[in-house]
This record gives C-alpha cells, sequence and structure tokens, in this order.
C-alpha cells in the first residue's frame, strides 16, 4: 500500500480508506450507476411512464405524481454529490470546497412511501427505479460519511468528556445556547 493510501486515523494507526475508495474503480462504477440511472429514470417518466401514469386511478396517479417528484429530487440529490466528489477526485475542486458544496446536497431526507397505500399500484417500472435509488442513496450516503466524518486530528482541538451527561448537556448548549 502506498503512504497516500494510508492515512491513520486512530492511536492503532488504522487505515482510512475512504479516500482511497473514493478515488477507486469503485467510485467510478458508483458514479456510472448513478448517472445511468438518472437517464433511465429521464427516458421512463417522458415516455412509458408517462403513458402508464394516465391509465391509473385516482389515488394512485396522485401517488406516481408525489412519488415521481421524490424519485426525480433524490436523483438530482445524488447527481450533485457524485459530481462533487469526481471533481475532488479530479483535482478540480478541494475536499474542503466540497465539503461546504455538499451541505447544499440532501442525501439523507429523501424518502419514498414504500409500501403506502398506494405503492402496489404504481406501474412496476416506478416501483423498480424508486427501489434502486434508495439503495443507492445507501450507498453514497455511507460513503458521504466515511469521507465527510470529523478526523482524529479535528477532534484534537475539541475537549475530551468522558461524562455522557455532561457531553449532553455540551451539546444542548452549543444548539440552543445557555439555558436557564
Amino acid at each position: 500500500m502506498t503512504e497516500d493510501m494510508k492515512k491513520a486515523d486512530g492511536p492503532a494507526g488504522a487505515v482510512h480508506i475512504a479516500h482511497h475508495l473514493a478515488n477507486s474503480d469503485n467510485f467510478q462504477n458508483l458514479f456510472q450507476e448513478g448517472m445511468s440511472l438518472v437517464e433511465e429514470t429521464a427516458m421512463y417518466l417522458d415516455g412509458d411512464g408517462r403513458e402508464e401514469a394516465k391509465l391509473l386511478p385516482r389515488p394512485a396517479s396522485l401517488a406516481y405524481a408525489t412519488e415521481s417528484m421524490r424519485l426525480t429530487t433524490r436523483l438530482m440529490q445524488l447527481a450533485s454529490w457524485l459530481l462533487l466528489q469526481r471533481a475532488v477526485n479530479e483535482g478540480e475542486m478541494s475536499r474542503e470546497q466540497a465539503g461546504s458544496e455538499k451541505n447544499k446536497v440532501r442525501l439523507d431526507k429523501l424518502s419514498s412511501a414504500t409500501g403506502g397505500p398506494s405503492w402496489d399500484e404504481l406501474p412496476q417500472t416506478l416501483r423498480e427505479l424508486i427501489e434502486r435509488s434508495t439503495r443507492l442513496q445507501e450507498r453514497v450516503v455511507h460513503l458521504d460519511k466515511m469521507l465527510y466524518r470529523k478526523g482524529p486530528e479535528e477532534k484534537a482541538s475539541e475537549p475530551i468528556n468522558d461524562n455522557p451527561v455532561a457531553s449532553q448537556l455540551n451539546q444542548l448548549h452549543a444548539a440552543f445556547g445557555k439555558l436557564g
């Protein structure tokens, strides 16, 4: 393993592989999968999906409209994240710049009502696209957490507190200001 691939991540000198993973063929495959899913979804929603939606009963039609908007939003957020990470990988943007820009990307709040009252009435292709997009979202969220979590050098500047109650009070204080 090269020195660039090794990054101490703790007292035992554990290797932090997230940055290597983000620059690997695995990321390229994830990127391709994401962009292909965006394209496939756009073609479906503009073509067969539009025709299938016209045949749905009213409740399912409303569910279709809602879920197709959620799907489109999810995929646009995922594509934004993937493009930011690719820019970092290609040296067009620093990790810090990407970290700042990625704050505009919402990966964790993009849900779908799978199993909801009209879910089974939705066209099979739409349900499959939604399921694939949520699996992709889970993978991207996992990689994002690995890449952008605070490292040991950032944690070193924070006070060490072994008291969980005091730690929670400090977090509340930081979030809401002085209590009382």
